[in-house]
């Protein structure tokens, strides 16, 4: 200050002054009335309520929601790749116990693994993916642990949901996440190797999807356990819904805890509290079992009557009483996030492969059944929503093996990829026809297709996680300033509240002024000044920013308008907007979309393949920006407020809905590619379980694509022979038509074809009669 003339010591103090006076005027006429408003309407948020807010992390998440996504950011974003290690037991054990696997015997006959395949999987510590190797566990990667799953859906659903919950939702994770060291010694080794078999018993009776509505409870008291007076917990409780909990020996239990005598704190309700049950324990009921849609994987309810544990077994011990809420949160997100959208990605690429080969394989009217609009139509969504599902799965596993725990992308991921596997699975069942509702150990497809409303239900159903889930804990979460709001409103602290309240609530309107004018500046340009990843940096290549730029500002226009939108939402909805699940659906699904086209693009960008791939890339973009339009205009139809919501459309539409869905022209291009087997084709179905052998569906369909691609010169010159009535038949006696068999004969015998033409038309007619042959029974269906 000393080397300031008096002039600018003058011109510095007034600054200040100006300041602190328009600061403490904000206060008092702006920030101050809203923050009040806020503080006597806002509903008290509990501890539950703020620690499932809190749960999981926000990531890429945050950018879209703000509305100025930054796209180099997604650019270095480093996608995970197997290790050596994980690489050869994928090829080596998994793929060795998928060849173990006969899904019809497992379903049909013995409604149960084989004793073998138990064996199998606890020898090779298939139960212990995740678990430490200083615990005896593998300790692989997210990436890896979703590889597998995906590997075992394209041969069992029962065996992938077997291997799949004891790495997600199971006391191992939680035990991992939050258990004492004891817990961890002494139980982390035994589940590792199977000697524990692990089950979460979260879903009661009359809770559904609301798990604070559990009516299971712990008493906190003291008795007699192991001859010694003990401070522990009476258990009593009703579940189902439970995987692997029939057989189980160690269940992860959630409870409300209750603690009326006060032994273990001031606090008579401590809250959802996990603790460790031991299934052998007296009063503990296990072993019946559901029958979800068919499949065999060990499902069911279980119960305790007075069942006494010791305070200890408190997951993570006392210190952990009541914080079970958390726990179940970022437990949850883990299935979300890693297995559902792995089971359904490989349920997607085994139907890619087999309905594309079948629509070469199979013929109708002489022609390979792929080659007709309907058929293409239905297979160019098979391949890119398989290819969609893929680029989110691979982007949200990079950012669990990151470190992230993305709670809201999680949610995105769980609901997308099952809705967008049932599609996917509907449309390869109306591909395959009558073969694929004829159940039987040839039918690929039956096991599948009724398994998939199982995905859609589990881990939250789909229904809730939309309408509720990703919006509803996306606008709070991933908002640039809505959760600090609502923490200042709720402070204890009056005036520490306001001011954290202030600094959030101007920039929050800051934001929405720019959200204004960048919304209506980029609709009008669509977007076209928007930055794209940097191609100067090094960041991109020349080739991919040609062939992404004008996607990345549709999204970015987009990005602003969604920003906007929801802010106007909250603004003009409030708590309203809750119950108004229709609009919050909608919302939920414009971030949806613009999560997996951001993945989409990465995933591109990732792959490298930008000529073979550049048609996918684009009917996915196009498909994802369309779908968005319409979600919005959804939200804008809607909205009861009709002044706001006219003026929001002619900010986000002002020169109409400018996207449109893919050209015939793409999708044609999609659904050939399905059709034979290329680098493309390999690219976007790799991973799943396949083999040669003939005694495998899969193996039957790979054998006769091989053939009929091989013979099919040879068969248009035999049909164009039959049609131009070159062969000359000798019926005898016989008064039918020669049969196909006796045709390529006598065309052969008469010099028409070669022996070679006829050997390929030969085998390529025996395989494709293996491939399309359906089952059948005897009366009593044996």
């Amino acid at each position: 200050m000393s080397s300031l003339s008096r002039h600018d010591k003058f011109l510095f103090h007034t600054d200040i002054h100006s300041i602190g006076f328009w600061h403490d005027l904000r206060l008092q006429y702006i920030s101050g009335p809203v923050f009040n408003f806020f503080r006597n309407t806002l509903p008290k948020m509990s501890t539950t309520e703020k620690e499932a807010l809190e749960a999981g992390s926000v990531w890429w998440d945050g950018d879209l929601f703000s509305g100025a996504p930054d796209w180099n950011k997604l650019i270095a974003i480093k996608l995970a790749t197997l290790t050596t290690e994980e690489r050869e037991f994928i090829e080596g054990p998994v793929n060795e116990l998928c060849s173990m696997l006969d899904d019809w015997q497992i379903t049909r006959q013995s409604k149960d693994l084989p004793e073998s395949v138990w064996q199998f999987i606890k020898d090779n510590r298939l139960f212990g993916l995740i678990i430490p190797k200083t615990y005896g566990g593998l300790e692989y990667s997210a990436l890896a642990h979703s590889a597998m799953v995906m590997k075992l859906a394209s041969k069992s659903i029962t065996a992938a949901v077997t291997v799949m919950v004891p790495n997600s939702l199971g006391p191992a994770k939680l035990i991992m996440e939050y258990g004492t060291q004891q817990q961890k010694d002494y139980y982390l080794p035994r589940l590792a190797t199977g000697e524990e078999i692990p089950a979460f018993a979260l879903t009661s009776p009359n809770a559904g999807s609301d798990a604070s509505a559990m009516t299971d409870y712990g008493i906190i008291c003291r008795e007699q356990f192991n001859g010694k007076n003990t401070l522990g917990i009476r258990l009593n409780w009703e579940k189902r819904y439970i995987t692997l909990g029939p057989v189980c020996t160690l269940l992860g239990l959630a409870f409300k805890l209750y603690d009326p005598q006060q032994l273990l704190s001031k606090h008579t309700k401590p809250g959802i509290t996990i603790a460790l049950v031991p299934t052998n324990l007296p009063g503990v009921t296990i072993g019946r079992r559901h029958y979800p849609l068919s499949q065999t994987f060990q499902n069911g309810p279980n119960s305790g009557k007075d069942v006494f544990i010791p305070i200890d077994w408190i997951i993570g011990g006392q210190e952990y009483a009541g914080k079970g809420w958390r726990m179940l949160m970022e437990s949850l997100a883990d299935g979300r996030s890693i297995s559902l959208p792995a089971l359904s990605t490989g349920a997607a690429k085994l139907a890619s492969h087999a309905a594309g080969s079948y629509a070469r394989i199979r013929k109708q009217f002489n022609r390979p059944i792929g080659d007709f609009g309907g058929i293409s139509e239905a297979l160019t969504r098979i391949a890119g929503n398989t290819y969609i599902m893929n680029a989110a799965r691979n982007l949200t596993i990079s950012s669990i093996d990151q470190g992230e725990k993305p709670s809201v992308v999680s949610a995105v991921v769980k609901y997308h990829m099952t809705e967008k596997m049932r599609q996917l699975v509907n449309d390869a069942m109306d591909i395959y026809g009558g073969a694929a509702i004829c159940m039987g150990p040839r039918n690929i497809l039956g096991r599948i297709y009724q398994a998939v409303p199982i995905s859609i239900t589990v881990e939250g159903a789909n229904i809730l996680t939309r309408s509720m889930i990703i919006f509803g804990q996306g606008a709070v979460r991933c908002h640039p300033y809505v959760f600090k709001e609502i923490s200042s409103a709720n402070n204890k602290n009056k005036a520490d509240g306001l001011i954290t309240f202030d600094k959030a609530f101007s920039a929050h309107v800051l934001h929405v002024i720019r959200s204004f004018f960048r919304t209506f500046v980029t609709a009008i340009t669509d977007g076209r000044f928007c930055k794209t990843p940097s191609q100067h940096t090094g960041s991109v290549s020349k080739e991919y920013h040609y062939a992404t730029k004008r996607y990345y500002q549709k999204l970015s226009r987009l990005s602003t308008a969604f920003a906007l939108l929801s802010d106007f939402c909250m603004v003009t909805l409030g708590g309203k907007l809750k119950q108004m699940e229709n609009i919050s659906g909608r919302l939920a699904d414009i971030l949806s979309y613009h999560y997996l086209a951001s993945a989409v693009l990465k995933h591109y960008h990732h792959e490298q393949a930008y000529e073979e791939d550049k048609g996918f890339m684009q009917w996915s973009c196009e498909t994802l920006l369309y779908d968005s339009q319409q979600a919005f205009d959804g939200v804008l139809a809607n909205l009861p407020n009709r002044t706001i919501a006219t003026m929001l459309r002619l900010l986000i539409f002002p020169l109409g809905r400018p996207y449109k869905k893919p050209d015939d022209q793409l999708a044609h291009l999609l659904a050939q590619s399905m059709l034979s087997p290329s680098s493309t084709r390999n690219r976007l179905t790799s991973g799943i379980y396949t083999t040669n052998n003939l005694s495998d569906p899969l193996g039957r369909i790979n054998d006769a694509l091989t053939k009929v691609i091989y013979a099919e010169d040879a068969e248009k010159k035999l049909h164009q022979l039959i049609k131009s009535k070159q062969i000359r038949f000798n019926n005898g006696s016989k008064n039918t038509a020669p049969s196909f068999v006796e045709q390529m004969n006598m065309a052969h015998q008469q010099d028409l074809i070669s022996g070679r033409e006829l050997k390929a038309i030969y085998e390529a007619h025996v395989a494709r009669n293996e491939v399309i042959k359906v089952d059948d029974f005897d009366q009593e269906l044996n």
